[in-house]
């Protein structure tokens, strides 16, 4: 089998996760403190694929390229494509012609986290050499997804969003294509959504006799599309971390798995784990419990926060209640303000959701 390539497909608006991505590209928005799509990236790196293109759309391209750049920290090579609309998974593929060429490649989908990686589906992908390799999943609700129905070891039928779903194997945002897919992808009719659906280009391969193998993911898997999964990935990512302190801690106490990055300030303040804490935070008469990441340069002063990511630059400062499962965007201000009588005072974006309990 010829090397493999990558495809990451970065190009979507992220509707369910704004108002962050109103003003950041959903693939950016960081889990345990780093990008999703770094996550991806180094994935593909760890198979030992070194040639990787990701297709980005016209408006949060550039932030893309900016944050990844030519791929070297990484250990592979970058190549942008932009693809002019989001118009499906298929399209991406046929967009992304030039860069691939006939190599057989991995397409995943840039806000998937896997927590085992690849590394075995490339292996499995290298010794049978099928002609497509889908990555499924079980899911207790088979009718949200793509759904695999299988006929021993192959693949026999794939729908999208069953209303009677005969099967609970839901695609994963992870496949392995040859050549033959291009082909698919141009023979397949838009979905009613107006998209070329992947799922249908691999119909294609099935209806035309080629073989398409399945991987059944044992390690979890989240697609972070929404808030709550952002909140579900941190929380398992931050579950397999590694305790370490660089900062210093003045009058305070860390407790379970915890990462205080250097230039970190603890001040009269309580840190329970899994959680980390971002370069040059300053943190003081606070409690940051469990399954909390909190970015670089962020203030955290007499407030409570648990289960939450908070974004860089941003500060948080006198709150009487405890602040949790909260997804805080780059450079917010949240504060009591002194004024009386009491009242509260917002400035909130389009589409922001603020729950006063």
């Amino acid at each position: 089998m010829a090397d493999l390539k990558g495809l990451i497909l970065s190009g979507g608006k992220g509707t369910r996760l704004r108002p962050i991505t109103h003003t950041s590209a959903k693939q950016l928005v960081p889990v345990a403190n780093k990008p999703v799509l770094f996550y991806g990236i180094e994935s593909l790196a760890e198979a030992g694929i070194r040639d990787i293109g990701i297709i980005i759309a016209p408006g949060t391209g550039a932030e893309i390229r900016e944050a990844a750049g030519d791929g070297e920290r990484f250990g592979v090579s970058i190549t942008y494509i932009e693809q002019d609309a989001p118009r499906g998974l298929a399209h991406a593929v046929i967009t992304a012609e030039d860069f691939l060429g006939d190599s057989p490649f991995v397409m995943y989908l840039g806000d998937n986290l896997l927590r085992d990686g690849i590394v075995e589906l490339v292996t499995q992908f290298r010794s049978k050499q099928p002609d497509a390799l889908i990555l499924l999943t079980q899911v207790p609700d088979p009718e949200n997804y793509g759904v695999a129905e299988l006929d021993g070891d192959r693949v026999a039928r794939l729908v999208e969003k069953p209303k009677d779903p005969s099967s609970d194997l839901a695609l994963v945002g992870v496949y392995m294509f040859t050549p033959p897919i291009l082909e698919a992808a141009r023979a397949i009719q838009p979905s009613w959504r107006g998209e070329l659906e992947i799922t249908d280009a691999i119909q294609h391969l099935i209806d035309a006799g080629m073989t398409v193998d399945p991987h059944i993911v044992r390690g979890w898997w989240k697609d972070t599309g929404q808030v709550q999964d952002m909140l579900d990935a941190n929380r398992l990512i931050l579950d397999d971390l590694d305790e370490r302190i660089e900062g210093e801690l003045i009058d305070s106490r860390v407790e379970g798995r915890v990462v205080i990055e250097p230039g970190v300030t603890l001040e009269r303040s309580t840190v329970r784990g899994p959680a980390i804490i971002g370069r040059g935070s300053r943190i003081a008469n606070a409690y940051i419990g469990p399954y909390t990441a909190i970015a670089e340069d962020v203030t955290i002063d007499g407030a409570e926060l648990e289960y939450s990511i908070v974004m860089e630059g941003s500060s948080i400062r006198d709150l009487e209640g405890r602040l949790e499962a909260s997804l805080i965007g780059r450079n917010v201000r949240i504060a009591r303000g002194p004024a009386q009588p009491r009242a509260y005072r917002f400035v909130v974006g389009d589409n922001a959701e603020i729950a006063i309990l």
